[in-house]
């Protein structure tokens, strides 16, 4: 059993507090990862706070993971001692109902395990990536490739393939018109990705104070959503929207945007239920989704792509002592555009 340094925290209100966990032997398909960065994912905060409900304290938040293998099982094949790699949203599942099997684990039909606030089925409570050390079987392990900074490359594990996941399953590329709205720790991904896939791309954000950021990130339109002339510019003209804000919006005026056939998929998790009229939907024979990180092989395969295309999250690194502030920043909107957490300093 490893006893790893981490960060938790013991309360809603509690600050982080730096305190040891023990990661689970090393059994025969288990890798045992030194983590070297960890992002800071809103999901965090929500969690952290009890704001979904449901937190079990202490929680080790954190499934943003990116480090080096420090020791395998005796029966791993696809890893070895130095090799970088990451760990994402989650760390078990069934492996075999249709899901898990179709390589889209995060919609296990038994229930995925999250990297933290869940139980595993050895009965003890995860823990996440604020932490030095993380014990993970082998199959929820990827591989991040080289020439991807680790620090860089760690809010990809959530960030990147929220976005990724989408963006391919709804197909974009050339000759599509993809919307992203908001151009915060997951829409600025969005947005490189979209890019580098060929789509043209559009950020939809409250004010034009990223714009500059927005185009440089390879957008090729940028629209001030507090401005009543983007919806009437703007109507029927997208196959494909992406939402990665989580408050709650008018849906039936972005939803207006769209497309004959277009869908607009729902990636952040607003607090109160999503309200959109029939007619909205029948006009156009539009549609309202909803879509949740991707599989492991889908994982890997983003990753893969952020590698050929040089895409990495933009950071901001912190020591792991002022997690708080981070927080505090992040619900203030306040961070261009992901925090990364240096676990050397835990």
């Amino acid at each position: 059993m490893v006893s790893a340094a981490a960060y938790a925290v013991t309360a809603p209100d509690s600050p982080f507090e730096k305190t040891t966990v023990d990661r689970r032997e090393l059994g025969p398909l288990d890798v045992l990862v030194e983590i070297k960065y960890a992002g800071i994912c809103h999901s965090d905060i929500h969690t952290a706070r009890n704001e979904w409900g449901g937190t079990r304290y202490p929680v080790v938040p954190g499934h943003e993971i990116a480090g080096i293998v420090a020791e395998v099982g005796s029966e791993v094949t696809r890893f070895e001692v130095g090799d970088r790699v990451g760990v994402g949203c989650f760390v078990d599942s069934c492996g075999e109902c249709e899901p898990c099997l179709a390589g889209e684990e995060q919609y296990c039909v038994v229930g995925v395990t999250g990297t933290y606030n869940a139980r595993g089925r050895d009965g003890e409570r995860t823990q996440g990536g604020y932490s030095t050390h993380i014990v993970v079987t082998e199959r929820f392990v990827v591989s991040v490739p080289d020439g991807l900074g680790l620090d860089v490359a760690a809010p990809l594990l959530c960030a990147g393939i929220t976005l990724y996941s989408p963006l391919a399953h709804w197909g974009a590329g050339p000759g599509k018109k993809v919307a992203v709205i908001g151009m915060g720790g997951l829409g600025h991904v969005g947005v490189k990705i979209a890019h580098a896939m060929g789509a043209e791309v559009t950020v939809l954000s409250q004010s034009l104070g990223k714009k500059d950021d927005g185009l440089r990130f390879g957008a090729d339109d940028y629209r001030a959503t507090a401005d009543p002339e983007t919806f009437r510019d703007l109507r029927g003209r997208f196959d494909l929207i992406l939402n990665t804000v989580s408050v709650n919006l008018d849906i039936d005026a972005y939803m207006s945007l769209l497309a004959i056939n277009g869908t607009l998929v729902e990636l952040g998790l607003p607090e109160k239920p999503i309200e959109v009229r029939a007619f909205t939907l029948a006009a156009n024979r539009r549609s309202l989704a909803g879509s949740m990180v991707g599989g492991i092989a889908q994982t890997q395969e983003m990753l893969d792509f952020c590698a050929r295309h040089g895409i990495g999250a933009e950071i901001e690194v912190i020591p792991a002592s002022g997690i708080d502030a981070a927080y505090e920043r992040v619900v203030a909107s306040d961070v261009r555009y992901r925090f990364v957490i240096d676990a050397s300093t835990i």
